[in-house]
């Protein structure tokens, strides 16, 4: 038997001081469901779906209702997990009709041969799977029509777009490692504000945003998302915890990496089936959160050092 622990994520970027408590309630919230499920013995992919599902209705975060929106003002939605054990991955993009594209995923996981289901496909998937489908204006909110309007205007007028290389990224994902010493990773996000769409990024795509096995780590990224795809970033630090790298140095190198090869920007959380975890970002500051049995915390900085559990 295991020792179970949860890491959740709720995006790296400069995150305002008034806006440090929403993201530390919302984080300690996702804790709280999905260590409820690893604590009465629940899987870790029912752990990380529990997490994610609470950042999702949590409308501080870039995932679910309150998402950025896309050039045309609408939101769409992408969404991962994979289970460490059977190496089974499920990811949905594109999505503009489901609250909770984690869950869609989740069922492509269980119930699909494939991988990966887009937009009008994935919805209908997802509808003859049980799950509701909604208009897309309950997704959005007005706060990010106010966002769209200021980033259109500010492109209008000709001033540096900083919406892929600085905005924020509230992404949000969740790792765990359960009793029976399996591991499982999540992600879930609305991408970028303004983004052309069709836009798909790093979160839904499996070794990119998102990855797990038992014979390495579990991962979920957050951040500006194109770099993060082009090197392929959660499998590359899965292979060096696999290759003997502690996970807390070698999440610091990923981002080392990102920044040195591509300028890239991002956090990361990673564990693997001993219970070691990897929490890092090169941005001025990441929502975290940790819970295990010895520990409960959660913060806006990172996590230095060797992992204490």
């Amino acid at each position: 038997m295991s020792q179970p622990v949860l890491l959740v994520h709720g995006g790296a970027w400069a995150i305002p001081d008034d806006m440090v408590e929403d993201h530390l309630r919302g984080i300690r919230a996702a804790l709280a469901a999905g260590w409820k499920v690893l604590e009465r013995g629940g899987s870790a992919l029912d752990a990380v779906e529990a997490a994610i599902v609470v950042m999702e209705e949590d409308e501080v975060f870039d995932a679910g209702r309150g998402s950025f929106l896309t050039a045309d003002g609408h939101v769409q939605l992408d969404a991962m997990m994979m289970d460490g054990r059977t190496l089974r991955a499920g990811g949905v993009g594109c999505v503009e009709h489901i609250r909770n594209p984690i869950c869609a995923a989740r069922k492509v996981l269980d119930e699909s041969p494939h991988v990966y289901l887009v937009a009008e496909g994935a919805e209908r998937f997802a509808e003859a799977h049980g799950i509701r489908l909604c208009a897309n204006d309950e997704l959005i909110i007005e706060r990010e029509r106010a966002r769209l309007a200021d980033a259109k205007a500010k492109a209008a007028a000709g001033l540096p777009d900083k919406t892929f290389a600085g905005a924020s990224h509230d992404t949000v994902g969740a790792v765990a490692l359960d009793a029976r010493a399996n591991i499982a990773a999540g992600t879930s996000t609305g991408g970028t504000l303004n983004k052309t769409p069709g836009r798909v990024g790093d979160s839904s795509l499996i070794g990119c945003g998102c990855y797990a096995d038992d014979q390495s780590a579990a991962v979920s990224c957050t951040g500006w998302g194109e770099p993060i795809m082009k090197l392929v970033l959660g499998k590359w630090a899965c292979d060096q915890v696999a290759g003997g790298g502690d996970p807390q140095a070698v999440a610091e190198a990923a981002m080392a990496n990102l920044l040195e090869r591509l300028d890239g920007h991002g956090g990361m959380i990673l564990l693997d089936a001993q219970g070691r975890v990897g929490i890092t970002h090169n941005t001025p500051r990441m929502a975290w959160g940790i819970k295990s049995r010895q520990r409960e915390a959660a913060g806006i900085q990172v996590v230095k050092g060797p992992s204490a559990l």
